[in-house]
């Protein structure tokens, strides 16, 4: 069963296109990566599929339901923490959890079965405005969770925090997951979703560009990473020789992709050209090389480089 369907969906601000009718479908027990860089749409896409932000165009379903009043009644089955945890800093971390239990009209008991789903069961006194950035994420999602969603919308979770904070976020996914919840996960951090989610849409500029499982975006063709004196000659080279793919820069390297292993005849094609490769290596293909591929080097890929170094767990 399709949990999510699109069909042209489309917002439009005025004169801005923030999504331009996209089309994609989660289907249930995925962990979806919904990737993107920032200001790419993830958040507008999220806001339409919860009934936040109403479409300019096209359609939403939510569990094969379709219409204001269907969409409503599944809208109940969905769970989702936004962006920005909003919580009561001078309240305890528990009685927080109180007021968004007595909202949803849950019983309390289940509070400290959330607390200790994320890990926060001997902290739970304790005054939200003290908790850590990991803390306050975590607490986030044991509120996502009070009502036991069959579908679970997590925007940015790890953002912000350090490689503790996102493992910890990531044990949490993996633990829902189990229980066999249908995971919706946006995010710019591209080593998380590929560590995360078993499948992608990757969206630039309000637009899906591609959607399939990681192992397939993953499981293209030969990458291989290459260093020599001059890079710019080196990159001007590698785009010639007639088995390349595709071409980026990654520091001081070259990253190519190759339509065969056959790095004996690169190698010889280079050095005909007056190219002497210092290192030519055969690099494990990871989805930061997917996305690269399919959105060319105009993206905001500083967004997506490197893990943010604040926070904590």
């Amino acid at each position: 069963m399709n949990v999510v369907e699109t069909h042209g969906l489309t917002k439009r601000y005025r004169k801005q296109l923030a999504v331009d009718a996209i089309s994609f479908d989660v289907e249930e027990g995925q962990v979806f990566g919904f990737l993107g860089p920032n200001g790419s749409g993830k958040t507008t896409t999220i806001g339409m599929l919860l009934g936040i932000i109403s479409p300019t165009g096209g359609d939403v379903r939510l569990f094969e339901r379709y219409g204001r009043g269907e969409l409503h009644v599944a809208r109940r089955r969905i769970g989702a923490t936004l962006e920005t945890p909003n919580f009561y800093p001078y309240m305890s971390g528990r009685d927080n959890l109180r007021i968004v239990a007595n909202v949803k009209g849950v019983p309390h008991r289940r509070i400290d079965e959330v607390l200790e789903l994320v890990g926060l069961a001997s902290r739970r006194k304790d005054r939200f405005g003290a908790y850590s950035l990991g803390m306050k994420q975590r607490l986030a999602i044991a509120a996502t969770m009070i009502g036991n969603p069959e579908l679970v919308i997590l925007d940015e979770p790890a953002n912000g925090l350090d490689p503790e904070g996102m493992r910890e976020i990531r044990e949490i996914i993996g633990r829902l997951a189990e229980q066999g919840k249908t995971i919706f996960l946006s995010s710019h951090l591209l080593w998380e979703v590929e560590r995360t989610c078993t499948h992608v849409a990757v969206i630039q500029r309000g637009r899906i560009v591609r959607q399939a499982s990681v192992h397939d975006l993953v499981g293209g063709g030969v990458v291989v990473g290459l260093t020599a004196p001059d890079p710019d000659a080196l990159a001007r080279a590698v785009r010639e020789y007639p088995a390349t793919e595709a071409v980026r820069a990654d520091g001081h390297e070259v990253v190519a992709e190759l339509r065969d292993d056959d790095l004996a005849s690169l190698n010889r094609f280079l050095a005909a050209r007056g190219i002497w490769v210092s290192q030519l290596a055969r690099r494990r293909r990871s989805l930061e090389d997917a996305f690269m591929e399919l959105t060319g080097p105009s993206a905001t890929m500083h967004e997506l480089a490197a893990p943010a170094a604040e926070g904590a767990a």
